[in-house]
């Protein structure tokens, strides 16, 4: 029997219950280790040697305050949420939503085993400093064994190993601090660099900001800990605590090796010597086996970590194969995913050389370190009543945290910067295409209400009654949702692309609203699937001529008030219903579209549009007349957004009795089309003799346009045009709030 589950929480019976870490075991030990690595050893010399001391602890402030306050905003977010497994990518994924932490993750993941390779390197490095007859790719493969043979069986057991490195690392550090060289100085020690060199010696020592780029990837391990975030007894407290005092032990550590490390030699021996700090020890072996505990140490951080990313992302099914990937063993370890992350590191390893890409892994980081600071901004932003964590920092600390993380990127490495953030832009893409189900929680529907409140506010404070900003916000009176369906595609069309819908059905009594109720929420989803903003209720009433005016009223309150309510041509039973709703809008200030289906034609291609004009004067003044007349604006604006929607042929139509009218009717249309701005690829069409002669000699269309008014609905009108054209028939009402002039 398999002794894997799909979660840490579902083992079956006589399973060994997960190992849970404390703060000292799951996140200082392995954030201190991650920190202390390589560039402690063989580059802070090198720093010293081309900044001074002084210069040097000033590349190290600024590249430790960019990575504290990065702590300390991932330390606050800890304390306000339940972080389950993933570390970082959890965190991200519970505030801007799992695509753009699977845009964070699956990158942040990729740099695991790539950094795990690079860590071998490091190792394999020293080890052969010390045994240079050995075989490179043996020694390689060795440590790559003892890596994952480790993080395999458990996380416990790697953090027993670690505890063993952060012995053998304390003795490197004493017998570095205990260097007779830092006593009996012969030299004067070098504070500050004068850059680009040191011209009073003749020494040339690296730009600032070189320097900076150098030293700045020692800093980037405060992860390390927040990786492990699903096995921790309480990764609120844990979090927060190992996190923050991993950093400022290892940040006087680093101070302070600076000092001794300009105590120690000249400047010139400093950056022209990478391994001064290992000869010039009370005892080179013991820092030596500091520097291979400190990149195995590393290795074996990201192998554990890594892991527990993708597995936390594969249960999302953000990634591919992910019920295989988010299964765990029944002590809690993500075996498969393990596997996985080998495979890529053992590929990543034969590489044999990865200095190439080694800054897109602190690219990758940064990125990361940005959206970790972007969360609290935003989060602290909203003043949510439930942002309320116990660890409180000023809302500079994650700007500032930001603003440097975007510093460095372009300071280390402005290319592998920019290809990082198209890297992230291109996953971001692939997940919203994929399609992801969201998670609740997120605060992304809050942040756009927030900004939406502040919008609708300064909008009603400005009055928003401009007949240049009208769109169609539709009231859609329900009672059979069936119906509704059929005209969906046409309401889509009318809607698009910055249009609303308000599905609004009545019930009767209590049953009916039930049995209404999930199909009018599927329609209300699948116009929001095709961009549609769409609200729905279910009102239960023994009127529904009252339910209707009293959800019409009681919206005209609403920011996106309903301006046009629409309904399909009513039947016999129902017209005398209709009329009253007519009236009820009417007195709201609403516009009306009744829409008369043709019954086999439907809305045929979607190709061509009849717009019916009454025939005006020629002239500005007799195009001012027609709109005073009424039910002309909303109509064109209909006819208009209709051949937009559907890249339709629209023709304007008007008819007058004799053949002596034409051009005056002509010049109409002319003067009518100016005006308002419809293209010049619609036709004007005069028809001579009677409307409904030149009903039944009009072009053919696949939809004509009326115009009525609200004081005088004639369905049966309504039905003679739907039979006179052979298509289906949209009549029109304005409300007086459109302007197809403006």
């Amino acid at each position: 029997m398999s002794d894997e589950t799909t979660g840490a929480g579902e083992s079956g019976g006589g399973s060994v219950s997960p190992t849970k870490f404390g703060t000292f075991t799951g996140v200082f030990t392995p954030t201190l280790l991650t920190i202390l690595g390589v560039i402690m050893y063989v580059r802070l010399g090198w720093v010293v040697g081309n900044a001074g001391v002084m210069g040097g602890w000033l590349v190290m402030l600024v590249a430790m305050g960019i990575t504290a306050c990065t702590a300390l905003s991932l330390s606050s977010i800890a304390t306000n949420t339940r972080i389950g497994a993933g570390g970082p990518y959890a965190i991200i994924s519970k505030s801007l939503g799992l695509e753009v932490g699977g845009s964070i993750g699956v990158p942040l993941y990729l740099s695991r085993p790539l950094g795990v390779a690079m860590y071998i390197f490091g190792f394999r490095e020293g080890w052969l400093w010390i045994f240079p007859d050995h075989p490179a790719l043996v020694v390689d493969g060795i440590v790559f064994a003892a890596i994952f043979l480790i993080s395999y069986a458990s996380a416990n057991l790697a953090f027993r190993v670690q505890y063993m490195i952060m012995a053998i690392i304390a003795a490197s550090l004493v017998a570095i601090f205990a260097s007779p060289s830092a006593f009996e100085s012969p030299h004067q020690v070098q504070w500050f660099g004068e850059y680009p060199g040191f011209p009073e010696n003749g020494f040339t020592g690296a730009d600032f900001w070189i320097v900076f780029a150098v030293f700045f990837p020692a800093t980037t391990g405060i992860l390390a800990g927040a990786n492990m975030s699903g096995d921790l007894e309480n990764p609120r407290r844990s979090i927060p605590v190992g996190t923050l005092w991993a950093v400022l032990v290892s940040s006087v550590i680093y101070f302070v090796l600076a000092w001794y490390a300009g105590r120690m030699a000249s400047v010139e021996e400093l950056a022209s010597d990478y391994n001064i700090l290992i000869d010039r020890s009370l005892f080179p072996p013991a820092v030596l086996a500091g520097l291979l505990g400190a990149t195995f140490s590393s290795a074996l951080a990201s192998a554990v970590g890594g892991p527990r990313i993708l597995m936390a992302m594969a249960q999302h099914k953000l990634v591919p194969q992910s019920d295989f990937l988010a299964r765990v063993s029944k002590n809690g370890e993500p075996r498969n995913a393990i596997l996985l992350t080998a495979v890529l590191s053992f590929a990543a390893m034969m590489m044999r050389d990865l200095n190439a890409i080694a800054p897109l892994v602190t690219m990758f980081f940064l990125i990361t370190y940005l959206v970790i600071n972007i969360v609290l901004l935003v989060e602290r932003s909203l003043g949510l009543v439930a942002f309320r964590p116990t660890l409180a920092v000023p809302q500079v600390v994650p700007f500032l945290g930001a603003l440097g993380c975007i510093f460095s990127m372009f300071i280390v490495s402005p290319t592998f910067g920019l290809i990082a953030v198209g890297t992230v832009f291109a996953i971001y893409v692939w997940l919203l295409r994929r399609g992801v189900e969201a998670e609740e929680g997120d605060v992304r529907s809050t942040a756009f209400a927030a900004v939406a409140e502040w919008a609708a506010g300064k909008v009603t404070a400005m009055g928003h009654d401009d007949p240049r900003s009208w769109k169609p916000n539709l009231f859609v009176p329900v009672s059979d949702a069936a119906e509704l369906r059929g005209e969906f595609p046409f309401l889509c069309d009318v809607c698009t692309p910055e249009g609303s819908v308000k599905l609004f059905a009545y019930a009767k009594d209590d049953e009916t609203a039930r049995r209404l109720e999930p199909p009018i929420a599927k329609l209300g989803r699948a116009f929001q699937d095709e961009g549609v903003l769409a609200t729905w209720a279910v009102i239960e009433g023994d009127n529904s001529l009252d339910a209707i005016s009293y959800g019409l009223q009681t919206l005209q309150s609403a920011f996106f008030k309903p301006n046009v309510m629409f309904f399909s041509l009513p039947n016999d039973e129902r017209r005398e219903l209709a009329l009253e709703v007519i009236e009820r809008g009417r007195k709201s200030r609403v516009g009306l579209l009744v829409l008369a289906m043709h019954p086999k034609a439907g809305m045929g291609q979607r190709k061509v549009v009849n717009l019916w004009l009454f025939p005006g004067k020629p002239g500005v003044k007799g195009v001012e007349e027609a709109f005073a007349r009424g039910n002309l604006n909303l109509r064109l604006l209909m006819g208009y957004r209709l051949m937009r929607s559907w890249d339709a042929e629209l023709n304007l139509i008007t008819v007058v009795p004799s053949q002596d009218r034409v051009a005056e009717a002509q010049g109409f249309l002319e003067t009518l089309c100016d005006l308002t701005r419809i293209p010049a690829c619609a036709d004007r069409i005069v028809l001579v003799g009677s409307f409904e002669e030149c009903v039944e000699q009009a072009p053919q269309c696949d939809l004509d346009l009326f115009g009525m008014h609200h004081e005088n609905v004639d369905f049966a009108f309504m039905e003679r045009m739907v039979e006179l054209t052979e298509s289906s028939c949209l009549f029109v009402a304005d409300s007086g709030q459109e302007s197809a002039l403006a």
